[in-house]
């Protein structure tokens, strides 16, 4: 599939932008606002580390459970209490795999819901589009949770992020869920299947932007989506919220899975 710019939309505003205000817009530790660039990576990874030990420790789990052959193809499994690197079209493809693999491990589940964060959260949109057909099995998908995500590849190909990726145009054009949507105007299989957009107060413009017109295009396509903006928070303290019960975001996640159950 082709996918070619915003046709009757008009051009698109990052390309407005200077090549160091788009480097600066697409640099989310650039827009912090209670830490500097490098105490919030370190202090946010750590958090992370210690998140991961966390739940290690106090859920039953199965880590590094090989989906596929690769070095990198694993994936750790987190059950509730009652019961690697690579290009992006590799990444893709791997998360579509280990949903499928989830998928047929356990056919009986009651729902899977996929969140992510930033490039996470672009890896999750991307699976609105997967063609679950070719790997036999259709996912019981029930919601996606996408914060402060990138949803349209093209603006980072002029950045400085491109680096460890090594996108082409057509690359970041092939994997744009933006743009896939807006070309292939794909209906969701399951009307139920909940979509929540959120990004974060003080994100950058560009950010902002590109959440609020994937939902935007989510809703002209028939999806049950929704869209929430975290006040008071940065791009790294949003997902930090998932860490706290009481937090707006954990609240709003817990409830859309709890209303299907």
């Amino acid at each position: 599939m082709e996918v070619r710019g915003r046709g009757p939309r008009g051009e698109a505003p990052w390309k407005k932008l200077s090549k160091e205000e788009l480097e600066n817009q697409y640099s989310p530790s650039r827009w912090v606002i209670r830490r500097g660039a490098e105490e919030t990576l370190r202090t946010y990874s750590r958090i992370g580390e210690e998140a991961t030990k966390n739940a290690r420790a106090t859920r039953r789990s199965l880590l590094h459970v090989p989906y596929g052959d690769g070095e990198g193809e694993k994936l750790d499994i987190y059950f509730p209490e009652e019961v690697s690197e690579g290009t992006l079209d590799q990444m893709v493809d791997q998360v579509t795999r280990s949903i499928a693999f989830v998928q047929k491990q356990y056919p009986c589940n009651e729902g899977i819901y996929l969140c992510g964060h930033s490039a996470g959260a672009h890896l999750a949109a991307m699976m609105l589009l997967a063609n679950w057909t070719t790997h036999g099995v259709t996912p019981n998908l029930k919601g996606f949770f996408l914060v402060s995500g990138i949803y349209d590849l093209e603006p980072i190909v002029y950045t400085t992020q491109n680096a460890p990726l090594l996108m082409t145009l057509e690359g970041a054009q092939q994997n744009s869920p933006q743009l896939l949507l807006e070309a292939a105007l794909t209906r969701p299989s399951d009307p139920a299947c909940h979509v929540l957009v959120t990004v974060s107060q003080h994100d950058s413009p560009e950010f902002q932007r590109q959440s609020r017109e994937f939902y935007q295009t989510l809703c002209r396509g028939g999806w049950n989506a929704s869209f929430e903006e975290i006040r008071d928070a940065d791009h790294f303290e949003i997902i930090w919220n998932l860490t706290q019960q009481d937090s707006m975001l954990t609240q709003m996640i817990l409830q859309t899975i709890l209303r299907e159950h």
